[in-house]
């Protein structure tokens, strides 16, 4: 399996590493398709876990779901908050993949938790757990770049003091500034130019006012930001509006469901609140 070379090869100063860097230009999968940043995520846990999985069957499984870019924009904001996958779907969609052979247990990371993050991954990839993080990519943003456009799935191969290494893309960041991605409520900023382009005089958004079913629609007060955006006169005043996302913020290690390790993921407990 994999996974376990990542016993063979951790150091004692905190390294631990599933892939070399050599391996993971090698072996990573680029993404998919559109929106589909998880099921390229399980396509490599799979791969870590020695489980081949073509990846349209990974996308498949996963169920990931698309931007409606052409809908009304009530409708296109809806589908903006649930578009890709949330962990919940990465779990089902490599058990599903693997006929049950791979488990997959999330640990919330926000509210902030009581973690060394570095530390709590290197504990868990010794032990050949494979980690995807779930980030809110809208955080900790290098100054001068523009504020992405989603969240985003990817698979950690390796920690190092301070080091982070991830692939899909193949990424270094420090443990600084994936915490903060990691420790993210549950929201999404939507540019300003994709709330106006789909904006129409006659366009209704009490539906997401009246949202039954998640009632942060109203708590967020979305149909109070888009009318103020729309009446605003200088833009750089309001750049994007926020919504909610379906996403939490957190790390989901996957392992071999028979496997010892697999039965310690399910039985771990929730990491302390700070």
């Amino acid at each position: 399996m994999e996974a376990v070379r990542a016993q063979e090869e951790s150091g004692h100063d905190g390294t631990a590493m599933l892939w070399s860097i050599q391996e993971a230009l090698e072996r990573q999968t680029l993404q998919i398709g559109a929106s589909a940043c998880g099921a390229t995520a399980v396509v490599d846990v799979l791969k870590a876990l020695g489980v081949d999985v073509a990846p349209e069957e990974a996308d498949r499984c996963v169920k990931t779901h698309l931007r409606r870019n052409d809908s009304p924009l009530p409708d296109y904001l809806l589908s903006r908050s649930e578009a890709g996958a949330t962990h919940a779907q990465l779990i089902q969609g490599a058990e599903q993949a693997s006929n049950g052979e791979v488990i997959g247990r999330f640990f919330h990371l926000y509210p902030r938790r009581q973690v060394k993050l570095v530390p709590w991954l290197a504990h868990w990839i010794q032990k050949g757990a494979v980690p995807v993080a779930t980030m809110n990519m809208q955080l900790a943003v290098p100054e001068g770049e523009e504020v992405p456009d989603a969240w985003h799935h990817q698979l950690i191969f390796g920690v190092a003091p301070n080091a982070v290494f991830m692939t899909n893309p193949l990424d270094l960041v420090s443990e600084e500034e994936l915490h903060q991605r990691l420790c993210s409520e549950s929201v999404l900023l939507i540019r300003r130019e994709d709330v106006l382009q789909r904006w129409m005089p006659d366009c209704s958004l009490c539906g997401l006012s009246e949202h039954k079913v998640d009632p942060r629609w109203s708590a967020l007060d979305v149909e109070g930001q888009v009318r103020l955006m729309v009446l605003e006169k200088e833009p750089e005043q309001q750049t994007h509006i926020r919504i909610p996302a379906a996403y939490s913020s957190g790390v989901t290690l996957f392992a071999r469901r028979q496997s010892q390790l697999g039965q310690e993921l399910l039985r771990a407990p929730e990491l302390d609140l700070l």
